[in-house]
This record gives structure tokens, C-alpha cells and sequence, in this order.
């Protein structure tokens, strides 16, 4: 059991295990905290608390003279001073001071050397350090021994509230990152996603400064080809439902960067929605759920353990973060060279965007700066049910850019790498939510396929007259009477209001970008 000291940091803790095994966590969790058990697949069941989803509204960012003309102030990153950033890391250390014992992860952000992050992660529940254990990038010992200062470094003091009278709180909660001294603070939240977007969030800031790509994005390549394809889409838009695909080597399920060289990986991990998870329709994520898994918020039967999944009396948002390895068709090291397809994932709460449509070069910016989903249930907290929403580039609340500088950047690769590009709605088909129904996976999964192998390149379409996309009519093992999203309202009229609605709510978002977009991109969009 390796111990490390953090003096340095102010941290004065006799004990602290750095890398831990899974195993030794387990022990640790189980003896020292109430709210863990172990479920019947093996996998480490923890309780998050009272926050069982991100906190948006609370993340703010230090503005600092070397960083603030790139930032992308507003709702997304919210500035607080350097001395309020400073009081707030010195109240976490303070509470991380009381702790018996504390852990240290030092790991990897990001597969390829030449942007490679080095991350450290403190914390004192074992839940927390098994998560990143399982989220970040895993030293080999020798690369461990050598590990040296890190890059970036974590103060996990979630357990402890942020003060209230704090300058810039609004809440007890607050997640605070300083981009000059790569430090991140959390305080009144034990949700642990809130350091893996962390970790993405400073990746979104650090890569494109240097002319790298960062996405929001799951990601497959070719068992035969190696050509890669990458899906964006937030949470609950079937990114990682859709990439664990036997057929294809799984790159990753949810933050990717596109350098000159490819793509690659910044996560070790898979961080996967659980609710309703079943075991025929989704094996592979099913599987990897075993021992050194962390089984986040799920209900379970106290004497079997076994868990179930339909269970929401705790939270809609129950997941499960694992090692990448325990998919077994993970390629490792998780890179790939270009995508041949970009596909656009969207849940449309409002049932009248398409199965599947191919996009222009135009559409695709247009598309992308939008970002149009909804926000499915369990993914923020206080929501209940699906909302429309427009969220850029696919992950508005982790970017640090002006959407207008990712959508410039994935322009650039797609056209110099001319890669298709393709939006699919996963959400609802037959009308909007409460009257349709949403998109069955096997529909999806046969469109996904039918991409991958090509068969759409060359497809007959039909021009949608509101949203301008050529919408495919045609595909292999979908219904054709599907694939046309007119067809399947029982009420043409509703379709046609519904359908200018949500083209009205485009050109509403839209309009928030119009200075930084060209014409030709503006005029992409819906018509009304």
C-alpha cells in the first residue's frame, strides 16, 4: 500500500494511500462508509447524497488577466475573483485536514503522449477515488514512479459546504477551477461526475489553444479499416448506449479530441446512464458493471443485492463508471486515425427532426454551433422530464471557447478530411413527447450501422420544406414510413405548427451567434 505526502498542498493527513487498488477501495468503503454495499455483478454500490446530478449554475471560473479574453463568460462559466477562489480551496483543505485518511490518484488525461494531462485527484471517500481510479487514464508502475508534479490537481471536499456569504456563491455548493494554476475545487456536492467534467472542461480550454479539437462525443472505429467515426450528443442522447457496439473497436463513450495526427481518448472510462439498463438490448455496458465498477445511486434488494434498474425512488439519473478494458472490444490505446462519419446526435422532444439526415458542410456548422436536444431526466438536477433545449456544440456546459471557435475548428477537419456528416434524432417519432413514442434503439442501431458501412452515402432523400435537410428515405432494416417524420403523425396539421414551432426556436437560439457566423451558414438553417 503506497503512501505519498502532500505537504506541499497544506494538507497534513498521516495517512494517505496513493493509487490504491480497486480491492483495497472496496475494503475502505465498506468498512468506513455506511452508504456503500457491494451488488450481486460485484460492482461498488455508493450514494452520492443530496446532489445526485451536476450542478451548472455553480461552477465558476477565476478571471484572470491571462485567460479572461478567451473565456466564454456568461450563464456557462461564471467568474469569480482569484481571493475567492483562494478562500474556497482554503476551506476544502481545511475540511480535508479532519479526515483519518485521504486518497491520491495520479493518472492520465488524454491517450496520445503529445497532449497528454497529468492529473491529481484528492479526496477521502472511497467511492470518489475508485470513480477517477476508473475515469482517468491508469500509470503503468514504471510511468507511476515517474510520475513527478502534476499538471492539474483536484480537491475533492464535497462532503463539506461552501459558505454562502462566500462573494459569488449562490448556493453551498460550488465547483471552482483556475485555468493559470490548473487547480479545481469542490465544495457541497458528492456527485462525482462533477470531476470528470472538470477534467473536460480544463481539456476544453487547454486543447484548442493549441489548435486541437476537444468534443463532447463517444467514439468507434473499423475492426477491418480502423476508420473512425465519432457521435456527439449530450447525456441521455444515446452516446454510449450507441458506441458500446460489438461490432466495432469502442474508442470511448463521451470526451474525444481530433488532433492532426487523429483522434484519441482524454478518459480511461465509460460513465454510463443505468436506468432501465437491460441485459439483451445493452450486454456490453451490462457486463462491464462487475467488480471495480461503481454502481452510482441505484436501488438493490438488501439481501440479494441484486439492483434494479427500473428503480428511480433515489434518482432518474443512476450510472455506472468502469475501467474501458471491461468492454471487451475496447481498443487500446484508445486512438483512431480520422473520422470518415461525424454523426449529430439529438433527443427531439418535439418528434418532427428526421431518423436520419445528411448534412452540407454549412448545415453541419449550423447544426453544430445550435446544438438543439432535449434535456432528458436525471441529468441536471430539478429535471423531471424532457426539455427542449440548445446546448452548443453538443456540450455548452463544459465549453470555455465561444462556440463560434469549436465550430471553426471541427470545419476545418471535416472538410480537410472530407468526412460525412449526419444528424440523427433518437428522440421522438409520431408526435412530440406524452403523445409519440421514442425512437425505438434497434431503429437507431440499424441507421448507426447502416453509416458505418456506407450504405447511406448514395441514398435517395427527400428535401424537408421547413429544416432544409436532405432527409434520408431509404435505409436498410428501418421502415420506410419511418424515416419520414410527416408520416407518422396521425395529425398533418399538428406536424406542420409543430414543425415551424421548433424552426421559430432555431432561429430564436440562432440568432445569439449570428455576429460571428457567415451568411452562408445563417441561411443553413430552418426556414420559416
Amino acid at each position: 500500500m503506497a503512501t505519498i505526502s502532500l505537504e506541499q498542498y497544506g494538507i497534513h493527513v498521516r495517512e494517505i494511500i496513493r493509487n490504491p487498488a480497486p480491492a483495497q477501495l472496496y475494503c475502505d468503503a465498506i468498512r468506513a462508509d455506511p452508504r456503500s454495499d457491494i451488488a450481486d455483478s460485484g460492482a461498488l454500490i455508493a450514494m452520492s447524497g443530496e446532489k445526485t446530478g451536476r450542478s451548472p449554475t455553480d461552477k465558476r471560473i477565476v478571471r484572470h488577466a491571462d485567460s479572461e479574453k478567451d473565456i466564454w463568460w456568461g450563464d456557462v462559466n461564471i467568474p469569480i475573483s482569484e481571493d475567492v477562489f483562494h478562500i474556497n480551496l482554503e476551506r476544502a483543505i481545511d475540511y480535508i485536514n479532519t479526515r483519518p485518511r485521504l486518497y491520491c490518484i495520479d493518472a492520465f488525461a488524454g491517450w496520445d503522449p503529445a497532449w497528454q494531462l497529468k492529473v491529481r485527484v484528492i479526496c477521502s471517500r472511497p467511492y470518489h477515488a475508485l470513480f477517477m481510479h476508473n475515469m482517468l487514464i491508469r500509470p503503468t508502475p514504471s510511468q507511476l514512479a515517474n510520475f513527478g508534479e502534476p499538471d492539474a490537481v483536484i480537491y475533492n471536499a464535497g462532503e463539506f459546504p461552501a459558505n454562502r456569504r462566500t462573494t459569488g456563491m449562490s448556493s453551498k455548493t460550488s465547483i471552482d477551477i483556475s485555468l493559470e494554476s490548473r487547480e479545481m475545487v469542490i465544495l457541497g456536492t458528492e456527485y462525482a461526475g462533477e470531476m470528470k467534467k472538470g477534467v473536460f472542461t480544463l481539456m476544453n480550454y487547454l486543447m484548442p489553444k493549441a489548435g486541437v479539437m476537444s468534443m463532447h462525443c463517444s467514439a468507434t472505429a473499423d475492426r477491418e479499416t480502423g476508420q473512425s467515426s465519432v457521435m456527439f450528443g449530450l447525456s441521455g442522447t444515446g452516446k454510449t448506449t450507441l458506441s458500446a457496439d460489438p461490432s466495432r473497436r469502442l474508442i470511448g463513450d463521451d470526451e474525444h479530441c481530433w488532433s492532426e495526427d487523429g483522434i484519441f481518448n482524454i478518459e480511461g472510462g465509460c460513465y454510463a446512464k443505468a436506468l432501465f439498463l437491460n441485459p439483451e438490448t445493452e450486454p456490453e455496458i451490462f457486463q462491464a458493471l462487475r467488480f471495480g465498477a461503481v454502481l452510482e445511486n441505484v436501488a438493490y434488494d438488501r439481501e440479494t443485492h441484486a439492483v434494479n434498474f427500473s428503480d428511480v425512488s433515489i434518482t432518474q439519473n443512476t450510472r455506472g463508471a468502469y475501467p474501458i478494458e471491461h468492454i471487451h472490444n475496447a481498443q487500446i490505446p484508445c486512438m483512431a486515425e480520422h473520422p470518415r462519419d461525424v454523426i449529430f446526435l439529438t433527443c427531439d422532444a418535439f418528434g418532427v427532426l428526421p431518423p436520419v439526415s445528411k448534412l452540407t458542410p454549412a448545415q453541419a456548422e449550423y447544426h453544430f454551433i445550435s446544438g438543439y436536444t432535449a434535456k432528458v431526466a436525471g441529468t441536471e438536477m430539478g429535471v423531471k422530464e424532457p426539455q427542449a433545449t440548445f446546448s452548443p456544440c453538443f456540450g455548452g456546459p463544459f465549453l470555455m471557447w465561444h462556440p463560434g471557435e469549436y465550430a471553426r475548428l471541427l470545419s476545418e477537419k471535416i472538410r480537410q478530411h472530407n468526412t460525412s456528416v449526419w444528424l440523427v434524432n433518437t428522440g421522438w417519432s409520431g408526435g412530440r413527447y406524452g403523445a409519440g413514442e421514442r425512437m425505438k434503439l434497434s431503429i437507431t442501431r440499424s441507421i448507426i450501422d447502416a453509416i458505418h458501412a456506407g450504405q447511406l452515402d448514395d441514398a435517395p432523400t427527400e428535401t424537408d420544406p421547413v429544416f432544409g435537410l436532405e432527409v434520408i428515405s431509404q435505409c436498410p432494416n428501418v421502415p420506410a414510413e419511418i424515416l419520414i417524420p410527416r408520416n407518422t403523425w396521425s395529425d398533418a396539421n399538428a406536424y406542420d405548427q409543430t414543425a415551424r414551432r421548433l424552426a421559430g426556436l432555431f432561429h430564436d437560439n440562432f440568432s445569439r451567434n449570428a455576429a460571428t457566423a457567415s451568411e452562408e451558414i445563417a441561411a443553413a438553417g430552418p426556414q420559416i
